[in-house]
């Protein structure tokens, strides 16, 4: 596999430093009441943990280290097969769910020995949850260009919610300094009016990692090295800890249950929605078009309601699609028309006008500017 592409120094008008990444994905995700591991439960057609791990490439990782326990064969499997070809991503095992604190322990048995750097150049690490599909590349070069130039040695993004329920919460010192990071069941009464919430996202110095790491105690409610100790750590020793407050808490939404992967899907559903209609695609209702990230669409297009564009397949310019109407891994050439037409794996050439009620079977083609006429089964 290629290398994630390194960080665009303009864009971030700092000081280059290397910059790595830890994905925390060991977890069982008992909650989603599946037999399927939670990092690869499918948002808009792809893993959860794809998403996070394009985000990081987008932000210019050089490397990702994927923390992988329950089911570790089969996530492993499934995100080697989907991972972008300009990424570069080891796996490592987590063999006892001992926490995220752990889990970033083991992590650096495959992060790069901090004594091979020194100075300025000390590497920065990013430690993001598998279960954050909606972190954004952008936020994660925001969250290493704060990092830097505050000069910290650990930085954490936040957001303020409503309703912080379920989440760590962030406790400041008087001089608005981040203190302590306080899970929801070990939070006291006070500290759960907190409204400032931990994402679960850090940019950490590497030279700083295993020291405090080290100094983590699972003298808690789920008797678990949890990862936010680190903070208070840090604090205590008279590290910098710096904080990156987001004003869009649900670009950091934790996907949990069934509940907040619908959420989730539908925040990362109107994205995909936007970014096509920018590009010269045009949908007459946008809610009822599902897109998934795989899909490629050309320009001038027209999508109508009840559209389902799935896996690998590909729209060409000046194409109409819909209505009610579901492709999958499907081939639409340039100037075709496609209505109430359910297709799997077929090509529709250029100029062809298909439906309504029409099915394509695995293999059926449609030749170049012909009609399949209606209430037809092809294949």
């Amino acid at each position: 596999m290629g290398r994630l592409k390194l960080i665009d120094v303009e864009v971030l008008s700092v000081t280059f430093r290397p910059l790595f990444a830890a994905m925390l994905a060991a977890g069982e995700g008992t909650r989603m009441r599946s037999s399927r591991p939670k990092t690869l439960a499918r948002i808009c057609g792809q893993p959860m943990g794809i998403h996070v791990l394009e985000a990081l490439s987008g932000a210019g990782v050089e490397d990702a280290v994927v923390v992988v326990g329950h089911e570790a064969e089969k996530v492993k499997a499934s995100l080697s097969a989907s991972v972008p070809s300009e990424t570069k991503v080891h796996f490592v095992e987590q063999r006892q769910l001992l926490g995220t604190g752990d889990a970033l322990s083991v992590a650096l048995t495959v992060l790069p020995d901090v004594l091979n750097y020194s100075g300025n150049e000390t590497p920065v690490v990013l430690v993001v949850p598998g279960d954050t599909p909606l972190i954004t590349p952008e936020t994660l070069r925001m969250l290493v260009e704060n990092h830097i130039e505050t000069k910290a040695s650990a930085t954490l993004i936040t957001a303020v919610l409503d309703d912080p329920y379920g989440y760590g919460r962030i406790v400041r010192g008087k001089d608005g300094r981040v203190t302590n990071v306080v899970e929801e069941r070990d939070a006291t009464r006070e500290e759960r009016q907190i409204k400032e919430i931990n994402t679960g996202i850090y940019a950490f110095n590497l030279d700083v990692l295993a020291p405090t790491l080290r100094r983590i105690s699972p003298k808690n409610a789920q008797q678990e090295y949890y990862l936010t100790d680190s903070i208070a750590i840090l604090s205590a020793m008279g590290y910098l800890v710096s904080a990156l407050q987001i004003d869009d808490g649900v670009e950091a939404l934790g996907v949990n249950d069934q509940i907040q992967l619908a959420e989730a899907e539908k925040q990362f559903r109107r994205r995909i929605n936007r970014r096509w209609m920018s590009q010269g695609v045009t949908m007459v209702d946008p809610e009822s078009v599902y897109i998934a990230a795989t899909v490629e669409i050309g320009p001038d297009t027209t999508i109508w309601p009840g559209t389902h564009l799935a896996g690998n397949t590909q729209i060409g310019s000046s194409v109409e699609i819909g209505p009610d109407t579901r492709l999958l891994d499907c081939t639409v050439g340039d100037g075709a028309r496609v209505s109430r037409c359910e297709g799997y794996a077929a090509d529709v050439a250029a100029g062809a006008i298909v439906g309504p009620w029409v099915v394509l079977t695995r293999g059926a083609k449609v030749e170049p500017d012909t009609s399949t006429g209606s209430f037809k089964t092809l294949g």
